[in-house]
């Protein structure tokens, strides 16, 4: 709980929260040593009118008071997790400047952008938010306690937990997406002549993710497409304790073409509104990004407990005081004559009482009580998987059957779209998209770049502004250079937003192993525990052709009315596969199902009750093979679903079997296995359970593969091992 006492951060406070008694008695020293009103100029000051300024002062005090409550708050054990953002109350500009609906992905020190556009709504309570935010309570309006962070979906401020980049793609994606979306006739989230704003520290900027979204952005802009994005660099000059070397930021930033450079002194408040507004009016009209530089100061250190004096000299911290933006703006003000000193100074007391009685109003906030609230965004209703209707009479292989599903999934929702490296005219790697630009044109079947973060930020932009994206990884190994874009920014949205924002989408990959002379680790990589571990994450694996279609529909429906970030891994040695059990057989040709096909459902093959073979993706015609060559009375259940597991289904069907192997072609260490293994010992101690996998290695090249992943003749020895 928060203590009944007052929250308050002055002088006498100093003692508790010293870094920020000392930058409240500077700023206080500071403004009554102002001198009086000065001549009015005619000059570029006067582009920014008196209320504005005004406006910005409040937005840079409130931000800087809840900085200093949040600290006295952690200090009494009450508060959590606190990151400043003291010296960067300059953002306030840009929540003035840009409009209510003009989405925001910021950077975690965006405290005064947040008082600033929470101003422009009626019946925001901004003060409120942020101590809740610090307090881990429910009330915060977007987290709902489960982590600080300034967004808020009325004031259309995505969340963002740990800015290091990793929303940059995200932003490049609103910006494509929304012209897009236009074009195509779609109602979108935000309207589409929308200014995205991306903030960003100076470090960050070096981060791959950010040169990549970066470069990105230069190249869409190169080909002509439309991109309203407004990239915000806040430099401080220190990541965390590492200086950024002078100059370096003017000449990367500067050095995309098609993207225009402006900076902009942060201290200067005049300097630092116009900028903005003109920085937004430019992308706004021309629909061209923009990078707007703006030099700034960071007090209070780095998060938490953080000591700047352990890496910085006493010059430089002085030398930062001297910049403060709040007393540049009250200099400003107190020149023009709108405040004296002593009335800026009653002000600034002013909003230290509002900020303080808020804090007194949170004196037991409502938390998280259980694991259920906590998980509450991952919760799944019972989606209704319709069946199929456009019935097929014909067998298909597995590639045929998703390029059909694939194709009806276009024709049915106007929304959905299907993009990735090389997917138009040329169809995929493997032709699953072949056919599919001709019918439904560029706007919906399309090429990106040659970069995976890329791809799946534009598929995170494009779900959140109300599209629903199919993007093409083309290789699983491709995968694991963007993976954090899945991890810390697709499946994390609708948890860290308690559900207000979703990301819904189904992320197509070709992998596993087994593909007979061609690519090694790179196009035979077997590594899914990488998306099992990500938290909400749906992981399908489909395995025969019959059903294949009714798996894709499933997770689209599922991402469709759920919102749920879903990964379709395509066993790529099963494309084109015909034959099941001798040549010429096509026994591996199916026609599909009709059925739907819901999540958590397993499918089976045959009816022996010896042993139960539990298994997925190449997995099953091997073990279908290995049980005919073994002789054995059993049956082959396909997982299908590899995250979450059909844990309730597999117990259903491994009760009536004394004995189940486990065929899993990804590594021991990690693997698929482990979880299956796990559940039916808890389910049944005393049933005797065998795994087969693969090794802890990589893949290699040619005929040496065949050492470290399951065999079929392994499969045998172990059925008939009784």
């Amino acid at each position: 709980m928060l203590d009944p006492a007052p929250v308050r951060v002055t002088a006498a406070s100093k003692r508790e929260v010293t870094a920020a008694g000392e930058l409240d008695e500077r700023f206080v020293a500071a403004v009554r040593a102002l001198p009086g009103p000065a001549p009015r100029s005619r000059g570029a000051g006067r582009r920014v009118d008196d209320d504005l300024l005004l406006r910005y002062f409040d937005a840079q005090m409130q931000s800087r008071h809840l900085d200093f409550a949040a600290r006295a708050v952690q200090e009494r054990g009450e508060g959590f997790y606190t990151i400043s953002s003291a010296g960067h109350e300059s953002n306030a500009a840009l929540g003035l400047s840009t409009r209510v609906t003009d989405p925001a992905l910021l950077h975690y020190r965006s405290g005064g952008f947040y008082a600033a556009r929470a101003s422009l709504v009626e019946g925001s309570t901004p003060i409120r938010d942020v101590l809740a935010g610090c307090a881990a309570s429910t009330l915060d309006p977007i987290s709902a306690g489960r982590h600080k962070v300034f967004g808020n979906a009325e004031l259309n401020i995505l969340p963002q937990t740990s800015t290091i980049a990793s929303h940059f793609p995200r932003a490049v994606g609103i910006a494509l997406a929304l012209p897009r979306m236009e074009r195509l006739g779609l109602d979108a989230a935000w309207p589409t002549d929308s200014v995205v704003v991306c903030s960003f520290g100076d470090a960050s900027a070096n981060h791959s993710t950010a040169v990549g979204a970066m470069n990105a952005a230069a190249y869409c802009r190169h080909r002509g497409l439309p991109l309203r994005l407004l990239l915000v660099c806040e430099d401080n000059g220190v990541g965390i304790s590492v200086p950024t070397p002078a100059g370096w930021l003017e000449r990367a930033l500067s050095s995309y073409p098609g993207i225009e450079y402006r900076a902009v002194d942060g201290a200067d408040p005049v300097a630092m509104l116009a900028a903005a507004a003109d920085a937004i009016d430019t992308v706004r009209a021309s629909r061209a990004p923009l990078v707007l530089h703006v030099r700034t100061v960071r007090f209070l250190g780095h998060a938490g407990s953080d000591v700047e004096a352990a890496y910085r000299s006493p010059a430089e911290l002085t030398a930062d005081h001297a910049r403060d933006p709040l007393v540049g703006t009250a200099r400003e003000l107190v020149a023009r004559g709108v405040l004296d000193p002593a009335a800026a100074l009653d002000r600034y007391e002013r909003m230290r009482d509002a900020v303080a009685s808020v804090a007194d109003s949170l004196r037991r906030p409502p938390r998280l009580r259980s694991a259920a609230e906590v998980m509450r965004p991952f919760e799944s209703s019972l989606v209704r998987i319709d069946d199929d209707p456009h019935p097929a009479g014909e067998p298909l292989t597995l590639a045929r059957a998703v390029t059909r599903t694939l194709g009806q999934l276009l024709e049915e929702d106007p929304r959905t779209c299907v993009f990735g490296e090389d997917v138009g005219v040329k169809g995929g790697v493997y032709g699953i998209t072949r056919g599919l630009q001709e019918r439904f044109g560029r706007l919906r079947v399309f090429d990106t770049l040659l970069d995976e973060q890329t791809v799946l930020g534009f598929a995170l932009g494009s779900a959140v502004a109300g599209m629903l994206p199919i993007p093409e990884i083309q290789y699983l190994a491709y995968l694991h250079n963007a993976e954090d874009q899945l991890r810390g920014e697709a499946a994390s949205l609708a948890f860290f937003s308690d559900g207000r924002y979703r990301n819904p989408m189904v992320v197509r990959i070709a992998g596993l192993p087994y593909q007979r002379g061609f690519g090694g680790h790179f196009h035979n990589d077997d590594s899914v525990a990488v998306l099992r571990d990500i938290p909400g994450l749906v992981l399908a694996v489909p395995s025969a052709p019959a059903t294949a279609g009714a798996l894709l529909r499933s997770c689209l429906a599922l991402a469709r009315e759920e919102g749920r970030v879903c990964v379709y891994l395509e066993p790529i040695a099963l494309y084109h596969r015909r034959d099941l059990y001798e040549d010429g057989d096509g026994l591996w040709q199916q026609v599909p199902d009709a059925a739907g096909l819901a999540p958590g459902s397993v499918r089976t093959y045959g009816d022996g009750d010896d042993v139960l073979v539990v298994t997925f993706g190449n997995g099953v015609p091997m073990s279908l093979r290995a049980v005919r060559r073994a002789g054995v009375a059993a049956t082959v259940l396909d997982l299908q679903w590899l995250s979450p597991l059909p844990t309730a289904a597999l117990l259903g069907c491994a009760r009536g079997f004394e004995r189940v192997v486990v065929v899993d072609e990804t590594r021991r260490s990690g693997g698929v296995a482990e979880a299956v293994v796990a559940a039916l010992a808890e389910d049944s101690p005393h049933r005797r359970i065998t795994r087969i996998t693969s090794r802890d290695s990589y893949v290699p090249l040619g005929p040496a593969a065949a050492y470290v992943l399951v065999s079929e003749d392994e499969i045998v020895r172990v059925l008939r091992d009784r």
